[in-house]
């Protein structure tokens, strides 16, 4: 039987588990062992005793014994090592058991680094690649739904006057004005809540193939500025370069005059978000008007955020969210459970897990496997974003 380990997270703010109940049951089906860490599920919504009831087994948080016998352990964010005040539950993995997770390895190196001298095996969740067999399994999906969803809220809260337009006695309300840059899952999500909370939303992206899904949900898609926009690689949207950028932001300074929230999402895997709005452009918004800008974690899509912190310029109320799906935690982590329990299935058999680094699904996320770096080309551009 595998033996299965689902720690508490460490990192502040993280909120989320990386297994339900639900997802308990799938892995005892396949002839495994479950230990969650004691409190682990709390915050999403889910009691030890639920986790119980599915077939798990308690454990306290930090038990060396527990560390030392797991031959795969699941996790949202990477466990903290020594040296971050964790529990050392790392250095205590056998050599040839695997971490799933969302590892961020393009700025972890130390992590991978002390992985690869553990002999681990290691799956960074967010490596997948964007193949139809992925769907269920696809993690930054699942998830940057809920950031985009929790953004318009976060917006909606801060901004001094109503999303929808309103008949009152004292006169007519008009609706809020909502531009949205970026139109990946996040962005599609916060169009169409935004559209449900009754705002008139505008798109901005770089890809002129998603004028079709931004105007299925009711919003106004703004052609990229040039016939030479970059367009999309493997599902995600390329970089721009340097005169696309600055032809964008021309563009983009109009449409900022007229609106009163701005959703920003644009992000480059392995590279820095673009900057979209430059300190001059927020002198276009009006004051009372607020940025949620989900890149900022990348460094931002907005000059002035900051991680986790609000500020105001110029009357501008910036939101930086670096990790929004963790202030949903239950339907975050429901999902984000069925995810793994979607990924780790085919990957059991009778003789325990069966990793075959040339399956196509495999081979770009397995980044170590039994202490062997296998995606050496990460490492350059590791280097590149953290100088």
């Amino acid at each position: 039987m595998v033996r299965v380990l689902v720690p508490a997270e460490s990192r502040e703010g993280e909120r989320r588990v990386a297994a339900s109940p639900e997802t308990v049951r799938r892995l005892v089906a396949k002839k495994s062992e479950v230990f969650i860490e004691s409190g682990a599920g709390l915050e999403a919504g889910f009691s030890d005793q639920a986790f119980i009831e599915a077939g798990a087994s308690i454990v306290a948080r930090g038990c060396p014994d527990t560390w030392s016998a797991a031959e795969l352990v699941i996790c949202v964010q990477p466990p903290a090592q020594d040296s971050e005040g964790g529990s050392g539950g790392l250095e205590r993995l056998a050599s040839g058991s695997l971490l799933v997770g969302l590892l961020d390895p393009y700025l972890n190196r130390s992590l991978i680094e002390r992985l690869n001298s553990r002999g681990l095996s290691t799956v960074a969740m967010e490596l997948l690649p964007r193949i139809s067999r992925v769907q269920s399994m696809d993690v930054l999906s699942s998830q940057a739904n809920i950031a985009g969803y929790k953004a318009v809220l976060l917006a909606a809260a801060e901004l001094d006057r109503f999303f929808p337009m309103l008949m009152t006695a004292a006169g007519t309300v008009q609706p809020a004005k909502v531009l949205v840059l970026g139109a990946g899952v996040a962005g599609l999500q916060a169009v169409a809540t935004a559209r449900r909370l009754g705002a008139v939303v505008k798109v901005s992206d770089v890809r002129p193939a998603a004028k079709e899904q931004v105007e299925s949900l009711g919003a106004r898609f703004i052609d990229p500025p040039s016939r030479e926009a970059p367009g999309e690689a493997g599902g995600y949207a390329r970089e721009a370069g340097a005169a696309f950028l600055e032809a964008q932001r021309q563009q983009l300074t109009v449409h900022l005059a007229e609106a009163d929230a701005v959703i920003t999402t644009a992000q480059v895997p392995g590279r820095p978000a673009p900057l979209l709005i430059t300190e001059e452009m927020l002198k276009a918004l009006r004051p009372g008007s607020v940025v949620v800008d989900l890149a900022v974690s990348t460094g931002g899509n907005c000059a002035g955020s900051q991680p986790d912190r609000t500020v105001e310029i110029g009357g501008v109320r910036i939101i930086g969210s670096s990790n929004l799906p963790a202030s949903v935690p239950h339907h975050a982590s429901s999902l984000y459970a069925r995810n793994l329990a979607a990924f780790l299935e085919p990957l059991f058999s009778d003789d325990g897990l069966q990793l075959n680094p040339e399956d196509p699904l495999l081979d770009p996320c397995l980044i170590s496997h039994q202490g062997a770096c296998r995606r050496p080309e990460l490492w350059p551009s590791l280097e590149e974003v953290t100088a």
